[in-house]
């Protein structure tokens, strides 16, 4: 028998084999801290994703929900799925974009509506202010604001959520009593008098605030029927 030790063709087995160990130890290891990260998951633990364009970086403390066994079930799983997309889409952190999208639904708003209003709005700054007075991610007035939650302060709107489910409590309200998505985006942006006041002298109110939040988007802004949800 030949001793193929130095030849080309056993040293390609012994490369071969190498690898398929070398395989083995990296999956029995990604399963190990898998299942250690299960088990350990708690609130000081969790960490929230800032989402780039090109990467996902875990930085922080996040809000996610940590009772045992629901971030392996399918409904969180696609929550989080529809999270750190709309995030990596709009460059945010996954804790604002979990805020926007939770608080669009609360409030039965479509989620890929409610990200196209906060962007054009406020580009995701919560400390926003516009030169008329309007504060925060949805760009709310005080007293529209005010007509949700009575006594809600100025500095109360730059707290996200908040700010979020009053704006999108407003534009629920808005795309119930209005016959198009389109009529009641120019109303949340202009304000219902304009609005109407232009539509009664044969003028058309768009000032292209409606065209450039519905661009590509092809729903009626809503989830489902129901009334406010404060």
């Amino acid at each position: 028998m030949h001793d193929l030790r130095t030849t080309y063709v056993h040293y390609g087995d012994r490369q071969r084999r190498r690898r398929k160990v070398r395989a083995g130890f990296i999956f029995l290891g990604f399963f190990a801290a898998s299942v250690t990260a299960a088990r350990d998951w708690s609130p000081d633990a969790a960490r929230a994703a800032v989402v780039s364009r090109d990467s996902l970086v875990l930085v922080g403390q996040s809000n996610l929900d940590t009772s045992e066994g629901y971030w392996f079930s399918g409904e969180n799983l696609e929550r989080w799925n529809q999270v750190f997309k709309y995030a990596r889409k709009y460059g945010i952190t996954a804790e604002l974009a979990a805020a926007v999208h939770d608080e669009a639904i609360g409030q039965n708003i479509d989620p890929d509506l409610a990200f196209r209003l906060v962007r054009l709005e406020s580009r995701f700054n919560a400390r926003a202010r516009s030169p008329v007075g309007a504060i925060g991610l949805t760009q709310l007035m005080l007293p529209t604001a005010r007509y949700y939650k009575p006594g809600v302060t100025e500095e109360d709107l730059h707290e996200p959520r908040l700010n979020l489910r009053i704006g999108f409590n407003y534009l629920y309200d808005l795309l119930e009593e209005y016959e198009s998505v389109s009529t009641a985006l120019l109303v949340y942006n202009r304000g219902p008098a304009a609005v109407l006041i232009e539509r009664e002298l044969g003028i058309d109110p768009s000032n292209g605030y409606d065209q450039i939040v519905l661009k590509g988007y092809r729903g009626n802004g809503l989830l489902k029927a129901q009334g406010s949800r404060l």
